[in-house]
């Protein structure tokens, strides 16, 4: 990964291409991102560019958070976020990293958070089957059936699909194309679906699977 940026999620629409199909994509509004941070191997450990993404009230920072703000010499980010580059060089603390760093045609991966559905059952969450809907089966035909176990082992195996939290999960989409990249709007325009509701956080990289 050499290249990578934070976006804000603003929606879906479709544009047209030049032989008159029609692309679904998803409009990210990506950056201005200034670094914050440049993480070395010699003084931390590992490399990476730590970059921020969205202008904040002081107020809403304690004393830590806006002390690395100062000494970056950008103003206070509400979010933040670490980037692993094979090559730093290229970044400066203080400057900003902006949507052109990708154009038309760039496979990323997009990572994100999906919504959040609350404590869902085991039909909407892992998609499987009702139970009969005949005599003896009842009271209910929606909860998860029987769970497989008798006296030996006397317990649930770990990992069974039960009902409980489903969404607010990182989910990365690998190898979606960039359509087009709006510098005036800050926006990048990427063929099909990404994670997440609207107005929420993502990350874009160069794929590394392509």
């Amino acid at each position: 990964m050499n290249k990578a940026i934070i976006g804000r999620k603003l929606g879906m629409t479709q544009i047209f291409s030049p032989d008159g199909k029609v692309i679904p994509v998803t409009v990210i509004e990506a950056g201005p991102c200034p670094v914050v941070q440049i993480k070395t191997v010699e003084h931390d450990g590992y490399q990476a560019v730590k970059m921020g993404f969205g202008e904040t009230n002081e107020k809403a920072l304690n004393k830590p958070e806006l002390g690395q703000f100062k000494k970056a010499g950008v103003k206070p980010q509400k979010y933040l976020k670490e980037f692993r580059f094979e090559d730093i060089a290229a970044y400066e603390v203080g400057k900003n990293v902006t949507c052109d760093v990708f154009a038309a045609g760039d496979k990323i991966d997009v990572v994100g958070i999906t919504k959040g559905h609350g404590y869902t059952g085991v039909i909407k969450r892992w998609n499987q089957h009702r139970l009969k809907e005949t005599h003896g089966v009842g009271p209910v035909h929606r909860e998860v059936g029987s769970m497989g176990a008798n006296s030996s082992p006397s317990r649930v195996f770990k990992n069974k699909h039960l009902a409980g939290q489903y969404g607010v999960e990182q989910v990365t989409i690998l190898n979606l194309e960039v359509v087009k990249v709006d510098t005036a709007r800050n926006a990048i325009l990427v063929k099909g679906a990404v994670p997440g509701p609207k107005g929420g956080i993502v990350s874009l990289r160069n794929s590394v699977k392509a």
